[in-house]
């Protein structure tokens, strides 16, 4: 199965500052892209979206634009890259001039599960955020399950933007926990303009028993809500690697959605990221 992969991650800690690895001793390292190519040795990995990886707001326009010259190297496989962004902030479209007109730049994040839910609901970040649309840039919504409600009302403010829901709104999978989580992927499905990233399951997971089939009613739904037109693969590698290898993933999905056949997979693990993500 060819892939597109569209949530890899790489951090040079001798570059920039991730404060949020501190917590975090297994990831608390540099992540390069020669430790990516190696991860997805025997994968057809044919292209990768690099997720900004929510580095110290001093060092984002570093970040982006050291991204987006390795996306033009020619030894690798990015073909996009979602740069972060603070769009609470009044110099938000000042910011996006800096970084606008290189041609992999598809997308812009702010990682909202760590921040207050009052952030993203202010007028200067949905004003913001629907100014994306006049850029051609998509945005990646990054909640917690219990957030999904805000996201839902940022999505309704921005009916002209193309959103990406990052890691199925990150269930409580270790816990079993499906509700009310579904009822809330079940109503942000409902808006025609937001695409599900099947990804980040795996991390979330138990890494000492999980299982395909633990992963299964969170995959289920989502693809139940969002179609088949509407969902893409995602490896969130390295943070997978906390429960799981890349390949290991991979698998793991591959083998969930068997039974859907193969045009339906090619959707999912290829197809629908070059729409999408606009890719080459």
């Amino acid at each position: 199965m060819r892939i597109v992969d569209t949530h890899q991650h790489l951090w040079d800690l001798d570059l920039f500052r991730y404060s949020w690895l501190d917590s975090l001793p297994t990831l608390n390292r540099s992540f390069r892209m020669p430790d990516y190519l190696d991860a997805i040795q025997g994968l057809d990995v044919a292209k990768s979206v690099h997720l900004e990886a929510d580095v110290d707001e001093p060092h984002m326009l570093s970040e982006t634009q050291h991204l987006l010259n390795l996306a033009d190297e020619p030894d690798n496989p990015l073909e996009g890259i979602v740069a972060c962004g603070r769009p609470e902030k009044r110099d938000f479209k000042s910011y996006l001039d800096k970084i606008i007109g290189h041609r992999k730049l598809k997308g812009i994040r702010r990682v909202l599960h760590t921040q207050p839910d009052e952030l993203s609901q202010s007028k200067t970040f949905i004003e913001n955020v629907s100014s994306l649309k006049n850029y051609h840039l998509s945005y990646d919504i990054c909640v917690l399950d219990r957030q999904l409600p805000v996201a839902i009302n940022l999505v309704r403010s921005c009916p002209d933007v193309t959103f990406i829901l990052d890691h199925c709104g990150i269930p409580r999978v270790k816990e079993k926990v499906l509700d009310p989580w579904r009822k809330h992927i079940a109503e942000i499905a409902h808006f025609p303009n937001v695409n599900c990233k099947i990804s980040g399951l795996v991390a979330y997971a138990d890494p000492t028993s999980w299982s395909a089939q633990n992963l299964r009613p969170y995959v289920d739904h989502a693809l139940s809500c969002f179609g088949w037109d509407r969902v893409l693969f995602g490896s969130d590698w390295p943070v997978c690697t906390l429960s799981a290898s890349y390949k290991q993933w991979v698998e793991a999905l591959h083998s969930i959605t068997r039974r859907a056949g193969e045009a339906n997979q090619r959707k999912l693990f290829h197809d629908n990221a070059i729409r999408v993500y606009r890719l080459a």
